[in-house]
C-alpha cells in the first residue's frame, strides 16, 4: 500500500493504479463497516450544501433504505449501511463527488461562518476553505489529511489542531498552522507563517503538503512528522526556500491536481470485474475420483 501510494503521488495521472495492492477501501472508494457494508459521504466543500444536495441525499437514503444517516465531524452527511454491489447505483443517484472519507489522502476542509455573518468574523473563512479544498481534494498523501478555515482567533473550525490550519486575523492577514491533532493524540499545530492573502495560503499550505507527502513515513500523521523534522526546518523550506526546491514542489502539486480523476466516476467503468461485486462467481471444475 505504501508502495503504490508513493508511486502514484509521484507520478500522478501517469501512474496506472494496482488494486491488488490497495486496501478494501482505496479499492471501491469507501469506508468499510464492522458489518462488512460501506459508508458513503459525498463532498460538501467547506461544509457547505444546497437545498437540492440536502434533496438528493435525503431521497438516495429513502430509495436504498440507508440504516443510518449521520452527521460527521468533517461537516458532511455519512450514509451508512451500503452494500458494496449497490455502492455504484448509490454514487450515480447522488451525482455528488467523493467525499474522501476513506483512503490515505487529503479529505475534507472544515470551515466556520466566516465574515459574511458571523459578527466576530475577521476573513472570509468558508470562501478559503471551499477553495482550498476545490484544489487538492483527494491528494495522496502518507496518511490522511484533515483541514480546517476559521474566521477569526476563536477558531470555531478548530484550525489549531488540524494537519493544516488557517486562522483569520485583525489586518486581512492569516496564520497558517501545521501538526495539528485532536483524536488518539492530542497537539496544538506549529504556526508556519503569517500572509497577506489567500493566495498566499494556498501557495503555502500546498508546497507544505507536498513536501510532507515527499518526505513523511508511510502513515506517519503530520501530528509526528512536523515535530520529527522540526518547525523551523520546515519554515526555512516552505516559506524562505532554503533548498531552492520551492517551484519544485509547486510543479509536482501542480502535476497532481492535473491528475485528478473523480473515483465515482468508476461507476460507469469498473476497473476490475469484482470490484463492486460482493463475492466472485466460483468456477465450476469437473469432479475427479479419489484413488
Amino acid at each position: 500500500m505504501g508502495l503504490a501510494s508513493l508511486l502514484k503521488m509521484m507520478w500522478a495521472a501517469e501512474y496506472l493504479d494496482e488494486r491488488d495492492a490497495r486496501f478494501i477501501n482505496d479499492r471501491v472508494h469507501a469506508n468499510i463497516q464492522r458489518d462488512g457494508t460501506f459508508s458513503v459521504v459525498p463532498q460538501m466543500k467547506g461544509g457547505v450544501t444546497s437545498v437540492e444536495q440536502l434533496r438528493r441525499i435525503a431521497d438516495v437514503a429513502e430509495k436504498h433504505n440507508v440504516p443510518l444517516i449521520k452527521l460527521t465531524g468533517g461537516q458532511r452527511i455519512d450514509l451508512l449501511g451500503i452494500r458494496k454491489e449497490d455502492l455504484p447505483q448509490v454514487w450515480t443517484d447522488l451525482d455528488m463527488p467523493s467525499g474522501y472519507a476513506y483512503g490515505k489522502s487529503f479529505r475534507t476542509v472544515k470551515t466556520c461562518v466566516g465574515q459574511d455573518f458571523c459578527r466576530y468574523g475577521t476573513g472570509d473563512s468558508t470562501a478559503l476553505g471551499i477553495r482550498i479544498e476545490s484544489r487538492f481534494q483527494g491528494l495522496e498523501s502518507p496518511a490522511k489529511l484533515k483541514l480546517a478555515v476559521s474566521g477569526c482567533p476563536r477558531n470555531c473550525a478548530e484550525s489549531l489542531v488540524k494537519d493544516v490550519g488557517v486562522v483569520a486575523v485583525e489586518g486581512g492577514r492569516w496564520e497558517i498552522y501545521v501538526g495539528g491533532a485532536a483524536g488518539a493524540h492530542i497537539r496544538k499545530g506549529d504556526l508556519l507563517a503569517t500572509v497577506d492573502s489567500q493566495d498566499e495560503v494556498m501557495v503555502l499550505a500546498g508546497r507544505f503538503m507536498q513536501y510532507y507527502r515527499e518526505h513523511a513515513n508511510w502513515l506517519e500523521r503530520t501530528y509526528s512528522f512536523v515535530p520529527r523534522v522540526g518547525i523551523e526546518h520546515l519554515r526555512a523550506v516552505v516559506v524562505e526556500d532554503s533548498e531552492g526546491i520551492a517551484s519544485r514542489l509547486d510543479e509536482a502539486m501542480q502535476s497532481s491536481v492535473d491528475g485528478y480523476a473523480d473515483p465515482w466516476r468508476e461507476r460507469d467503468d469498473p476497473q476490475t470485474p469484482g470490484q463492486f461485486r460482493t463475492s466472485l462467481p466460483l468456477t465450476v471444475l469437473p469432479q475427479v475420483p479419489v484413488r
